[in-house]
Parts: C-alpha cells; sequence; structure tokens
C-alpha cells in the first residue's frame, strides 16, 4: 500500500513520503442580472482544481531524491498523468505546476540532510495522444539501458 501513486512515482513512507495533503476545488458560477432582488447565478461547470502534496526527505539516511527528480522531469516536460490515494480511490488527471524544495544542513556535497519539497498539480484533461505514449515508452527502455 503507498501514500500517493502520482503517475509512475510512488509516494510511501520510504524513501519518498508525503506528510501534507491539500486539496483546492472550485465551481464556475455566473450570475445573471435581476432588478430588486439577489442576483440568481447559473451553474457553468467545474472550475479548477489543484492538488498540493509536501513532505520531508532524509537523502542520507532513507534516500528520496531520484523520486523528486522524476517529478521535476514530469514537470519540465509537460506530463499529464493519473493520480491515484493509498486508498485506491483515482482523483482524476494531473500535470505539476510547481516544485519547490528546501536543503537544510548541507552535507560536503551540497544536498541538504533535511530536504524539505512541495510539489502543486492542477487538474487537467487526460489526453490519449498514440505518440506521446510511444515516446514515453521509447524513455523508458533508454532509461533501463
Amino acid at each position: 500500500m503507498s501514500l500517493y501513486v502520482l503517475g509512475g512515482v510512488v509516494m510511501d513512507t520510504r524513501p519518498f513520503n508525503a506528510d501534507k495533503f491539500e486539496r483546492r476545488a472550485s465551481a464556475d458560477l455566473v450570475q445573471k442580472a435581476v432588478m430588486g432582488g439577489l442576483q440568481p447565478s447559473e451553474f457553468m461547470g467545474e472550475g479548477e482544481e489543484s492538488l498540493t502534496l509536501s513532505g520531508q526527505l532524509l537523502p542520507f539516511k532513507t534516500g528520496g531524491l531520484t523520486e523528486l527528480d522524476v517529478l521535476d522531469e514530469m514537470r519540465r516536460t509537460g506530463a499529464r498523468f493519473p493520480v491515484m490515494r493509498g486508498d485506491g480511490k483515482r482523483l482524476g488527471t494531473y500535470a505539476i505546476t510547481d516544485i519547490s524544495e528546501r536543503h537544510r544542513e548541507l552535507m560536503r556535497d551540497g544536498v541538504g540532510f533535511v530536504v524539505k519539497y512541495s510539489v502543486r498539480l492542477r487538474k487537467v484533461q487526460a489526453s490519449y495522444d498514440g505518440g506521446a505514449i510511444i515516446a514515453a515508452l521509447l524513455s523508458i527502455f533508454q532509461a533501463l539501458r
């Protein structure tokens, strides 16, 4: 069992954990102008939805920087991926919009003994682009060499 699964990255208690989760969701409403009363509003559909996962890594004890690097590459390439909670609930398709990390107690190689991170994701429409799937598979095979 895991805490969260972001595409191919598994967040568990080790080596890559999360200790905070935040979800924000909205609905789009449009107000209609009327005279002499409260303006009625009409539901226009689902609004923006975002997730924020944050935690603390101990790279020299348990690792976790590799997974953080993979998420950063997913951000750089604009990857869209499914997100699933540890109980099996699918939360939807998301893309990473922002990653922040803060290193404390720097070791000799410049990596912090304690690394605090935060990953922000925005819900996006699922894309089923065959070319993107083939490119992703090829990149996985290249990484395995």
